[in-house]
């Protein structure tokens, strides 16, 4: 297997960080949903934790991903897509990416903010400074809807992302999804 894309196919490298992320994605999702509806203070707690360690690992995988993205070509997208297909595979790609670089931030930002205080201790290991930003409810407030707002977004895109890549792998019977799931291989010499 080859670790750069090929014209045709991702890479080993494009798959296992596009995987990885979709898999803590939607693990962060479930976390984000639960931790603010459990009775228990220290549950809470501790998942609101895993959710901000889940968040800044996700947000060092995609920033890898963007680096390895911008260091390969991207495969050509199957023949059979018409220009409408196109462009909006295009804009959900980006909207993917500014929301998997947004989404963190914001939280981050919205710890940062609050007016608890509670540090970020990244999966028990290091302490993650908070932002030099204002410490209110107001900033806190604002912060919170804004993170909600970009999760709910990222939720409707990958959910979007998810039936489209359906789509074409039962439906229109193309080569898209299998390109994400088998790299490219070596060619024998």
């Amino acid at each position: 297997m080859k670790l750069r894309n090929s014209a045709e196919r991702y890479g080993l490298v494009a798959i296992v960080l596009h995987w990885a992320i979709a898999v803590l994605a939607f693990g962060q999702i479930g976390l984000g949903l639960t931790m603010m509806r459990v009775e228990s203070q220290r549950l809470a707690f501790d998942l609101i934790q895993w959710h901000k360690s889940t968040g800044f690992l996700i947000f060092g995988l995609f920033a890898l991903r963007l680096a390895w993205r911008l260091a390969n070509p991207l495969p050509r997208q199957p023949a059979s897509l018409r220009p409408w297909e196109r462009r909006l595979a295009a804009v959900v790609h980006r909207l993917l990416y500014a929301l998997f670089l947004a989404l963190p931030f914001s939280g981050w930002t919205l710890v940062s903010a609050s007016v608890l205080g509670i540090p970020t201790l990244v999966f028990g290991l290091f302490l993650l400074p908070h932002l030099p930003v204002e410490i209110s409810e107001p900033n806190e407030n604002f912060w919170r809807f804004v993170h909600h707002l970009l999760a709910y977004a990222a939720i409707a895109l990958i959910a979007g992302h998810a039936l489209a890549a359906l789509r074409h792998h039962f439906i229109l019977r193309d080569e898209t999804l299998k390109r994400m799931l088998h790299p490219v291989r070596r060619t024998k010499p």
